[in-house]
């Protein structure tokens, strides 16, 4: 149950950009870790100028007024070969989809233990028979 969420400077991405990044992010889970579509929980909040400073050039890029902060939190056990793939798609989704420049994209991921997750229910994912084949289990070689 991987959940992003996109932090977006206020009024400079439309409803239609907005609605692409999510879909892009979601592909790019999809694509790069072998998630389900359906898999997809996304959450993009607006910030005003005085509630997001991201600097316009470090380390050597370029920045524009309509750069994302994009985290994800998803389960441990990915390999650094499927976190380098999904920054890569995150990116070139959000470039795509929501027509970002490739600069204005700060993407980071938090791996969290399957029993500090639920999808609900009350219910940890480490206590739940749900086939998650794209997620090292507990006592298993990392799959994917």
């Amino acid at each position: 149950m991987p959940v992003f969420h996109a932090h977006v400077p206020a009024g400079r991405l439309t409803g239609s950009e907005k609605r692409g990044l999510a879909d892009g992010l979601n592909l790019a889970l999809h694509e790069a870790l072998g998630t389900p579509m359906e898999d997809r929980f996304i959450v993009i909040s607006e910030h005003g100028e005085d509630e997001l400073f991201l600097h316009p050039n470090f380390p050597d890029l370029q920045r524009s007024a309509r750069a994302v902060v994009i985290t994800v939190t998803l389960g441990a056990g990915r390999t650094v070969e499927k976190k380098r793939r999904l920054a890569e798609l995150v990116t070139r989704y959000a470039v795509e989809k929501a027509g970002l420049g490739q600069d204005d994209v700060c993407f980071m991921m938090y791996d969290v233990p399957l029993e500090s997750m639920s999808f609900g229910g009350g219910k940890l994912l480490s206590d739940i028979n749900v086939p998650m084949p794209w997620v090292k289990q507990p006592g298993a070689m990392a799959r994917g």
